[in-house]
């Protein structure tokens, strides 16, 4: 199965290049896998370069997650990542992702400098 960037997630998520949106349907159209790192930093670039809030930013996770064509990788990591992000999203995504990473892993408790993210179950203030 093929993969993909995160400048392919991002032109299928924003649709903002016709051209590259148009390639990356077609690249995607028989399958492809997302990574992890590939979607913290999509979100990312939502979050600092297209200055979308926990909404959008919850919103396009799931449109991936449920993506016909697409496979992400650790897909129920991320969908329990999305759902405690959608409950605390001034986390951000990517903390909520790191967590439930380490969950999965069963390397808890994630040891954290974040009083947000600390505040989990799992994690724990240093």
């Amino acid at each position: 199965m093929r993969a993909v960037d995160t400048n392919v997630l991002v032109r299928l998520i924003t649709r903002d290049d016709v051209r590259q949106a148009a390639s990356a349907d077609r690249w995607v159209e028989n399958g492809a896998w997302v990574s992890i790192l590939a979607l913290a930093e999509a979100t990312w670039v939502l979050s600092a370069v297209y200055e979308r809030g926990p909404t959008e930013i919850a919103s396009a996770v799931e449109m991936l997650l449920n993506h016909k064509e697409l496979t992400l990788q650790d897909a129920d990591v991320v969908a329990a990542a999305l759902k405690r992000f959608r409950e605390r999203p001034a986390l951000g995504f990517s903390d909520c992702l790191l967590l439930q990473l380490a969950r999965k892993a069963g390397h808890l408790p994630l040891g954290t400098f974040d009083r947000e993210l600390s505040k989990l179950d799992g994690a724990e203030k240093l």
